[in-house]
């Protein structure tokens, strides 16, 4: 089921014909009817994590300082050189 709220087939089941390797997670390649083939990230289906409270949860943030952190590393780096 899409879940999506901004995706225009919310709230619609598909069938899955393809489940492909995508960044994060899964892309499921579904059949979106007169849309022809549609590809889903797992985020946005009833087959992703549950929808946090808040959009910017604890782990969000923690992700985003270690990013941080580590293009911070490879700037110093660079300069370095």
């Amino acid at each position: 089921m899409v879940t999506h709220p901004f995706h225009p087939l919310f709230g619609r089941r598909l069938e899955v014909l393809a489940v492909r390797p995508h960044g994060r997670g899964p892309l499921y390649v579904c059949d979106g009817g007169a849309l022809g083939g549609v590809g889903l990230p797992e985020a946005a289906t009833d087959r992703g994590p549950e929808p946090a409270e808040r959009p910017l949860t604890f782990a969000a943030l923690a992700e985003l300082a270690a990013v941080i952190v580590e293009l911070g590393a490879s700037v110093d780096g660079e300069a370095e050189r």
